[in-house]
């Protein structure tokens, strides 16, 4: 989280990762009820996690080459 918040910018996290991150509350607080913090708390980063990567993947693939963070782009 902390490397997360040191390299991207402002407007990274915004555009990025706060879409993922209010998608993956929502699911996690609607459909996961394990009884369980531990595996709600890895269930819903693995959910952020896989919403991420499939955001990227889409603006990978819509921007061209330059849209995924780290490259220089």
């Amino acid at each position: 989280m902390y490397q997360l918040l040191q390299r991207l910018t402002a407007s990274e996290i915004f555009l990025r990762q706060v879409p993922a991150l209010g998608l993956s509350f929502v699911i996690a607080e609607l459909f996961y009820k394990f009884h369980s913090f531990t595996l709600e708390c890895l269930a819903f980063l693995a959910t952020w996690f896989a919403l991420d990567a499939a955001g990227q993947l889409v603006v990978a693939r819509l921007g061209g080459r330059g849209a995924r963070i780290g490259d220089g782009g």
